[in-house]
């Protein structure tokens, strides 16, 4: 097998993949347990992660593994953040901090 392209993707874009597939032909045992997961955690559909993904755009210092931890995450206070970005949470200051909340908390 060939890698032809690699992407972080949210997992609310990846339980619409799963789902897709899932109509057209049987999933494997991996893609099946992986859907349950998603199904019992995730909260939003793939239109509003891409939302949040385009609003946290903004932020410059955001790579997009982070916006996808983010994603994935919903942190609602500043601790929960602290915790989705890990090391890189001190590299932000506090009104970018307030601003992703401010994303994640006027999508959800």
């Amino acid at each position: 097998m060939n890698v032809i392209k690699e992407e972080v993707i949210p997992d609310a874009k990846v339980k619409e993949i799963l789902e897709k597939i899932s109509k057209e032909r049987e999933l494997k045992y991996e893609q099946k347990n992986s859907l349950d997961l998603i199904r019992k955690f995730i909260t939003i559909d793939s239109r509003t992660a891409e939302k949040i993904f385009q609003e946290l755009g903004s932020i410059e210092k955001l790579r997009d593994r982070q916006k996808v931890a983010i994603i994935n995450f919903l942190p609602k206070d500043a601790e929960e953040l602290r915790v989705v970005l890990h090391k890189e949470y001190g590299s932000f200051s506090k009104e970018e901090i307030e601003k992703i909340l401010e994303i994640v908390k006027s999508n959800v």
